[in-house]
């Protein structure tokens, strides 16, 4: 008997209506006449003399053909005598390409649909953008089924001027194999069968060529297994996790990550029972003899194992949801089970779908895809996606929503990442708060533009002053002529301008000061962001609310003028949002009168300070 060979994941994608589920739908009708006493999953219904009844796998198909109506990745598995498969069909609009990015993230082959009827014109960009998708996400193989052939007159010239321009297009792109198949999916041609329809077409069958696929990743014989887990029983620490790669043995040693702390294998374990080894895809749990304190994030590995420990990166991204990526802006980030918080500090470019170029770009919106470098709170344990698509895949989350908003791959370790290593200076905090006694912190002023927020900021540092405070003031408009001149106002340079002004107000907190920050900061992620750099009770949001009209009236630069004019674009209030803060530390009501507002603020400080 032919030993089966590694099961396939297939993903299945495309334009909109190019005949993605159709494809699928005509697969397993044939498959059902070649194999109908062998394929269980056909044991639905029967006719009347008792033999399977294939005809309800083609309902719809031509309905299908009128109107795509898939959103989510449908998931369907199938068996031949020869291989088990799972298919992932995702949906063609563009909107949903997040979808396809989760199907195609463990992908061993790509099955790329393109309309026959469509393509005189030229490739659709979704059809281009998914082949850029399946290549940054490294799926290796891809076939391409150029479809509804039935439609062109079974053309060869419409089939080769197709598979020529396709080619052509992704030649930068790096795949193991590319092979075009002209088909037509309701009719079944070269789907299980050669068609005669196409007598010109000499190659192999959509089926044939999935079924001679080879999948074998790459051996790597060093054991690797992130800690999904910990479960205590007594006084066992069990540490439960999938081996990712590798062999492991009771009484092997083995090293952790991010921690540094080393143990030895006391026992393995699955549901069955205890184990002596433990293999590559095998759910297990694992004993260390040592009491090490380890926690979900962290990988256990062998000592041959290529794992590199990181915080500065260069990657891949695939942007899916708004807000857009920005320059600048910081995100939660999820690589495997390990997190942190991340900060985009190069938008490198932008990838143009019909060129495939590189472009200049400050922003990516969704289904842009482009290349970014990250910088992150914390080393953490990952490799290349090329060498590991489990510890060198990643997500970035906005940190109010939750949502996912990009999908990336590690390129590689920025050399920084092993070169920058902060001086540990006596002097610490502590000692100049102490010197100067008080207790430092920071005071953010947030607002519209003419709100009052540095009148108040003035107001209220002359009042700290004369109190014996050590004080200083930072003023959005101050930095714009030294440190920030560089910076504009849309909304990745406003992103940028709060994160350095964040950094010097920090700065100036850790020598002892107390820090009075007068900025619009117009955005309510990048300010949760700031306020996440301190400990608590060490910044404070302050929100001096003043309606927008108010603020025009004391406008004495004349920018709302402007702004209203068009002259001035991504003004805030006018062109470009405030997003009110929803819990500030304090709510000043920018109505009264500034005097007024700098002795509350002086109370609210005082009182902080001593409470603390």
């Amino acid at each position: 008997m032919t030993e089966e060979k590694p099961l396939l994941r297939i993903l299945s994608c495309g334009s909109v209506d190019d005949g993605k589920s159709t494809l699928i739908g005509r697969m397993l009708y044939d498959l059902g006449v070649l194999y109908e006493d062998q394929l269980a999953f056909l044991e639905k219904e029967r006719t009347a003399d008792g033999r399977p009844d294939f005809s309800g796998l083609l309902d719809g198909l031509l309905a299908e053909r009128e109107q795509a109506i898939t959103i989510d990745v449908a998931y369907r598995s199938f068996r031949t005598p020869a291989r088990r498969y799972i298919v992932a069909d995702a949906p063609g609009h563009e909107q949903y390409t997040r979808n396809m990015v989760t199907g195609a993230s463990k992908a061993d082959a790509a099955l790329l649909l393109i309309d026959a009827t469509r393509a005189k014109d030229g490739l659709l960009p979704q059809t281009v953008r998914h082949s850029i998708v399946c290549a940054m996400l490294g799926v290796p193989h891809i076939i391409v089924a150029v479809n509804k052939m039935d439609l062109a007159g079974y053309s060869e010239d419409v089939f080769k001027a197709i598979e020529a321009e396709y080619l052509d297009r992704i030649k930068n792109l790096s795949f193991r194999s590319v092979s075009c198949i002209p088909v037509s999916a309701l009719g079944g041609d070269n789907i299980c069968f050669s068609s005669a329809n196409m007598p010109w077409y000499q190659g192999l069958a959509v089926l044939d060529i999935l079924e001679a696929l080879d999948t074998a990743p790459m051996p790597q014989t060093a054991f690797c297994m992130p800690v999904q887990g910990v479960s205590r029983q007594g006084t066992n620490r069990w540490l439960m996790g999938t081996v990712l790669s590798g062999t492991v043995r009771v009484g092997d040693k083995v090293c952790l990550s991010p921690s540094g702390r080393t143990g030895t294998i006391e026992r393995l374990a699955d549901m069955s029972g205890d184990l002596a080894t433990a293999q590559t895809e095998q759910a297990v749990n694992i004993k260390l003899a040592e009491d090490v304190d380890v926690g979900r994030g962290e990988v256990l590995f062998s000592p041959d194992y290529p794992l590199e420990e990181a915080d500065q990166i260069a990657a891949k991204i695939i942007w899916l949801n708004d807000p857009h990526l920005a320059l600048g802006r910081s995100y939660f980030f999820r690589l495997g089970t390990a997190e942190a918080w991340a900060t985009v500090t190069e938008l490198s470019y932008k990838i143009d779908l019909n060129t495939l170029a590189e472009t200049p770009s400050k922003e990516l919106r969704p289904n842009d895809v482009g290349r970014i470098k990250l910088s992150l709170d914390r080393k953490l344990p990952m490799m290349p996606y090329a060498k590991s698509r489990d510890l060198g895949g990643f997500l970035l989350i906005d940190r109010i929503s939750g949502s996912t908003l990009g999908a990336g791959m590690v390129d590689y370790v920025l050399h920084r990442s092993h070169s920058v290593f902060p001086h540990a200076f006596e002097l610490s905090k502590e000692a100049f708060a102490a010197q100067k006694s008080q207790k430092p912190c920071v005071v953010w002023l947030t607002g519209l533009s003419a709100s009052g927020k540095s009148t108040v900021a003035n107001l209220t540092a002359k009042l700290l002053y004369a109190k014996g405070f050590h004080v200083y003031t930072l003023d959005g408009d101050n930095l714009r002529s030294g440190l920030n001149r560089d910076l504009g106002f849309t909304e990745a340079d406003r992103v940028e301008n709060i994160r350095r002004a964040s950094e010097v107000a920090k700065l100036m907190a850790d020598a002892g000061l107390v820090v009075l920050a007068s900025f619009i900061s117009p955005y309510r992620t990048d300010r949760m962001a700031i306020r996440e750099r301190f400990p608590p009770g060490e910044f404070f949001e302050i929100f001096v609310d003043t309606p927008l009209e108010i603020c025009e009236s004391r406008d004495s630069k004349g920018l709302y003028a402007k702004a209203r004019a068009g002259v001035l674009p991504h003004f805030t209030g006018i062109s470009a949002p405030f997003e009110q803060p929803e819990n500030p530390d304090l709510h000043m009501d920018g109505m009264r009168a500034p005097e007024l507002l700098a002795q509350e603020l002086v109370e609210f400080i005082t009182k902080e300070i001593q409470s603390a």
